[in-house]
């Protein structure tokens, strides 16, 4: 079996309430959600039912089958279990966590949402692994309590770097992150491109309008969408019963400097497909990004 602890806070899995949310979550006030959260992320992490449903939801999504191939390459596994340690940010209900710990390492895998850890602990309790599972109730933003070079690697996927809301916040995850791996850790992480919307039917127009709402005055944004400002690739979108679920699409260039500036060197950039089926070797439009940085 493998070696799971429960998650820190709150309660424990087998107290979870047997009947599903029906009805998101009202998100509290900007000044009372944790900082980088928005109004849809806090409904998305407190909808019990999306949790309970998420493996089945994504079990066909191209995006998972390559970016497993690209961890499995990055992270192919250590002779002596347990002797390094993988952060996990926004581990999920463990799609990341639970073949990084069949391989040997122990991960720390953390998570605004605690249905999703619980979803996590449950699969943990069942699936052999060599290496432990340590669950983290916390906001990728706040990580002040992991103490300094603690860790070996981290993971990012599937856009959760793209959930986070406002520049600063995300680049502060990725400082906290810098700060805890160790010199010479890996960071693989994926965001989707922003300029993927000009393959989509009113892509341009959507571009247009993003880039048009982060240049308006900051009074007229906070009485629109209720934040503290919008930025060029910032969207909502309607996601499993959910009408505004927040996204930030980053462009090569953003991503590539806020790595720099917050202590990563890039070892390489994997461009993904519009359908998310494959990495590009041509110069087509890619739908997204896998980077893969070192801490300095």
């Amino acid at each position: 079996m493998s070696k799971v602890k429960q998650p820190p806070h709150h309660d424990d899995a087998s107290e979870a309430p047997e009947t599903p949310l029906k009805r998101p979550s009202v998100p509290p006030p900007m000044w009372q959600r944790p900082p980088g959260v928005a109004p849809g992320t806090w409904q998305y992490v407190h909808q019990r039912t999306i949790a309970d449903h998420y493996d089945a939801f994504v079990e066909d999504t191209p995006l998972c089958r390559v970016d497993a191939q690209v961890l499995a390459e990055v992270l192919p596994g250590i002779d002596s279990p347990g002797n390094e340690i993988v952060l996990d940010l926004g581990c999920g209900t463990g799609r990341a966590a639970l073949p990084l710990a069949q391989r040997g390492y122990d991960v720390v895998g953390i998570d605004l949402s605690h249905s999703m850890l619980e979803v996590l602990v449950q699969k943990s309790a069942s699936q052999p692994t060599l290496g432990s599972i340590f669950p983290l109730h916390a906001n990728l933003v706040q990580l002040d309590s992991l103490a300094d070079n603690t860790a070996d690697h981290a993971v990012c996927l599937f856009a959760t770097m793209g959930m986070i809301q406002g520049r600063p916040n995300r680049q502060q995850v990725l400082r906290h992150v810098a700060r805890i791996v160790r010199p010479g850790g890996s960071l693989t992480i994926h965001v989707h491109n922003r300029w993927a919307a000009l393959q989509e039917a009113s892509g341009y127009r959507s571009l247009i309008s993003s880039w048009w709402k982060s240049v308006t005055p900051h009074r007229w944004q906070r009485s629109r969408n209720g934040t503290a400002g919008y930025e060029f690739g910032d969207a909502t979108y309607g996601y499993r019963g959910l009408k505004d679920m927040f996204m930030h699409r980053f462009s090569r260039r953003e991503l590539t400097h806020d790595l720099a500036a917050t202590g990563w060197d890039i070892d390489r950039c994997m461009r993904l497909s519009i359908d998310g089926t494959t990495v590009l070797s041509d110069r087509s439009v890619a739908g997204g990004f896998i980077f893969v940085a070192r801490a300095k």
